[in-house]
C-alpha cells in the first residue's frame, strides 16, 4: 500500500446508527442521516467540522438515505416509514415541502438524476419507482419498474444521461432507461452470488462499480454496438460485461462503493469496520477490457462497527466522508505516501 486515510474530523450526534453521507454538489455540507430519524447538516467553521442543523420531525422511522438535488437547493429522503421527503430552504430554515408517497414499504435509497429532472427510489417492496420533478416542484410518478425479484438496495443516476442502475437483494444490478413515454430494463448484470449493496459509475459512465454480500467488488464495462472487441450487442443498446473482480480484500459484507469523479479512486465500506481505496494501474496494456486495481489504503477500524457508506467530496480531491453503525460520522483525507 503506497497511501493512508488520515483522520480529519470525527462527528457526534446521531443517536442511533448512521447510514448515510451525502454531500452537497459544492462539497461545502456534507449531510448524514440514521436511525435516530434525524438529518443533521454538517459544515466546516475554521479549521473544524460542526453540526448546522438539524432536520427532524417528517420521518417517524429510520432514514435510510439522503441525496442534494444538482442545484444544492433540495435534499432528499428516504425512510423506513415508506416516504420520501423532499427538504428546501425558501423560508430561511429547511422545511419538508413535499411528501412523495407510494411504496409499500421501507425506502431503502433515493437518487437525483444530474438534469435535476428526476428523482428514482426503491424499496424493500421490490419496486424502483422514478418521479418526474415539474417547474412547479410537483413530484409526479413516471414510472414504477417491479423488474427484481427481491429488495432493492441502491439506486444511482448516469453522471451525463438519464440511465438509471439499481443493486438488489436478488443478486443482480438493472439498467433503465426511457423508452417510448416508459422506462425499461435496458440491461441485468449477473455475477455476484450474493446480495448486491451497492453500485456506482465511474466519471465517463462508461464503467460501473459494484459491490456484494459476497465480499467482492466488480468492475463492469459499457460495450456499445460495433464495438472493436467484437462483443455482441442487441440493435442499439449496449453490453455491459464485467471486466474485473476484486476479491480477498474484504473480510465481510462490502455496504457501499463509490469512484471519486476527480481522481479515480475507488472507496468501498464494509462489514468489517474498515475503509478501503483501490486504484488503477493505469500502466496496464489493456484498461479497458482488463483493468487491474490494488488496494493503496486502509482505514482498519475505521470505526467500531459496521460501516455503512462513504462519500467522495465533489470538490476537494482525496476528501472522504465515511459513517458507521456505531453512530459516528467521520471524514477522512487520502495522503499518499
Amino acid at each position: 500500500m503506497c497511501a493512508r486515510l488520515e483522520e480529519v474530523a470525527v462527528l457526534d450526534g446521531h443517536q442511533d446508527r448512521a447510514w448515510t453521507v451525502a454531500w452537497n454538489p459544492t462539497g461545502t455540507v456534507l449531510a448524514s442521516s440514521g436511525g435516530d430519524k434525524t438529518i443533521r447538516l454538517w459544515g466546516r467553521e475554521g479549521e473544524s467540522w460542526v453540526c448546522k442543523t438539524v432536520l427532524e420531525d417528517s420521518h417517524t422511522r429510520t432514514i435510510r438515505s439522503v441525496c442534494w438535488s444538482p442545484c444544492g437547493t433540495y435534499l432528499a429522503s428516504g425512510s423506513f416509514d415508506a416516504t420520501t421527503c423532499i427538504w428546501d430552504r425558501k423560508s430561511g430554515d429547511y422545511e419538508c415541502s413535499a411528501t412523495l408517497e407510494g411504496h409499500e414499504n421501507e425506502v431503502k435509497c433515493v437518487a437525483w438524476s444530474p438534469s435535476g429532472q428526476l428523482i428514482a427510489t426503491c424499496s424493500r417492496d421490490k419496486s424502483v419507482w422514478i418521479w418526474e420533478v415539474s417547474e412547479d416542484e410537483d413530484y409526479e410518478c413516471a414510472s414504477v419498474l417491479s423488474l427484481h425479484t427481491q429488495d432493492v438496495k441502491h439506486v444511482t443516476w448516469h453522471p451525463h444521461k438519464e440511465i438509471l442502475a439499481s443493486a438488489s437483494y436478488d443478486d443482480t444490478v438493472k439498467l433503465y432507461r426511457e423508452s417510448d413515454d416508459d422506462w425499461d430494463c435496458l440491461a441485468t448484470l449477473e455475477g455476484h452470488d450474493s446480495t448486491v449493496w451497492g453500485v456506482c459509475f465511474d466519471q465517463s459512465g462508461e464503467r460501473l462499480a459494484s459491490c456484494s454480500e459476497d465480499k467482492t467488488l466488480k468492475i463492469w464495462q459499457e460495450y456499445l454496438p460495433g464495438n472493436e472487441e467484437g462483443i455482441q450487442t442487441q440493435g442499439s443498446d449496449p453490453t455491459w460485461k464485467c471486466v474485473c473482480t476484486l476479491s480477498g480484500y474484504h473480510k465481510r459484507t462490502v455496504y457501499d462503493v463509490k469512484w471519486c469523479h476527480q481522481t479515480g479512486l475507488i472507496a468501498t465500506a464494509a462489514g468489517d469496520d474498515c475503509i478501503r481505496v483501490f486504484q488503477e494501474d493505469e500502466s496496464s496494456p489493456d484498461r479497458r477490457n482488463q483493468p487491474q486495481f490494488s488496494l493503496t489504503a486502509t482505514a482498519e477500524q475505521a470505526h467500531s462497527q459496521d460501516v455503512n457508506c462513504v462519500a467522495w467530496n465533489p470538490k476537494e480531491a482525496g476528501l472522504l466522508a465515511s459513517c458507521s453503525d456505531d453512530g459516528v460520522v467521520k471524514i477522512w483525507r487520502y495522503k499518499d505516501e
